[in-house]
C-alpha cells in the first residue's frame, strides 16, 4: 500500500527538502518519524525539492506503508507527534502503487512575497523579501503576463542545473499588492527550473524599480541570456503552495 502525505513546513531552519549528509533537511525529519511508526527504515519521495529556507503549504510525498497499523485518518496526528513544530503533515490518502508525486503532478503553484515598505518588519522577515524602494506594481502586473505560455526559460535558470530541457509551460503568473505592504507573485506551471521562480521574482522586482521594462520580458526570454534577467531573490519569500494531480484515488 502506498500513501501520499500532504505536508506544510517553515523551511527557515532546514537545508531544503532533500535529505543531506551534513545538514538537516525536512525529508529526514519525516522519514525518521515514519521509521519509528513502522519500526523499519522508511524512504519517502517528494513532489518538489525545495531549497534551503524555502517554505511549503502543499508539499506532497509518498511512502510504502506496508505494515502500517495506524488508521489513515489518524496518521497525520501520529506523525506530527514525532515531528518538530515547524513541520506538519496535514493530510494522508492512499494512492496507486505506480503513483509518482513528482512525475504525476499536473501543475505546481508557488508564491513569492516581497515586503515593500520604508522599514523592515521583523515579523515578516522569515516569509518575505524586504524591499524599501517604492515599486511600480502596475508595471510588475503587466510584465508578469509575459511569462505565461510555453517558453525556453533558460534565462531564468540558475547555473548548475542538469535538466534535459529548459522548456517549461507557465499557466498563470500574476502580481497582487496587499494592504500590509506585501506584494505577492503567484505562478503556476507544469514544472520549474532550478531557482526559476526566484529569478522571475527578481526580474519583476527590477521591473518595479524601472530597471527592466515590461516590454523587454519577451526579448529576455527569446535571447536565453541569464545576464539579462533580474537577480535571484532570497529563499525566504518563496512558498510551494500546492501540487495538483489529474487523477487521485481516495480510499478513505
Amino acid at each position: 500500500m502506498k500513501i501520499k502525505l500532504a505536508i506544510a513546513y517553515d523551511g527557515t531552519n532546514y537545508a531544503g527538502w532533500q535529505r543531506q549528509r551534513n545538514a538537516v533537511a525536512v525529508q529526514e525529519k519525516i522519514e525518521d518519524a515514519l521509521s519509528v511508526i513502522l519500526k523499519r527504515p522508511v524512504q519517502i519521495q517528494g513532489a518538489s525539492r525545495t531549497d534551503a529556507g524555502v517554505h511549503a503549504n502543499g508539499q506532497c510525498a509518498t511512502f510504502d506503508a506496508e505494515g502500517l497499523n495506524v488508521p489513515l485518518n489518524k496518521l497525520p496526528q501520529v506523525i506530527n507527534g514525532l515531528l518538530p513544530p515547524d513541520i506538519s503533515v496535514v493530510g494522508a490518502e492512499i494512492v496507486p502503487e505506480d503513483f509518482n508525486p513528482r512525475f504525476n503532478a499536473e501543475y505546481k503553484t508557488y508564491t513569492y512575497k516581497i515586503y515593500n515598505a520604508p522599514y523592515p518588519n521583523p515579523l515578516l522577515l522569515r516569509y518575505a523579501a524586504f524591499e524599501p524602494r517604492k515599486l511600480n506594481v502596475i508595471a510588475m502586473k503587466k510584465a508578469a503576463q509575459e511569462f505565461i505560455g510555453r517558453h525556453d526559460f533558460v534565462a531564468f535558470c540558475a547555473t548548475g542545473s542538469s535538466v534535459k530541457t529548459t522548456v517549461r509551460e507557465v499557466y498563470d503568473c500574476k502580481i497582487k499588492k496587499e494592504k500590509n505592504g506585501i506584494i505577492t507573485l503567484t505562478i503556476s506551471g507544469n514544472a520549474f527550473l532550478y531557482n526559476m521562480v526566484r529569478i522571475i521574482a527578481g526580474t519583476l522586482l527590477y521591473v518595479g524599480l524601472g530597471k527592466i521594462k515590461p516590454s523587454e520580458i519577451e526579448d529576455i526570454i527569446m535571447c536565453k541570456d541569464r545576464k539579462l534577467a533580474g537577480k535571484t531573490m532570497p529563499p525566504q519569500g518563496l512558498t510551494l503552495e500546492n501540487v495538483v494531480y489529474a487523477i487521485q484515488e481516495k480510499l478513505f
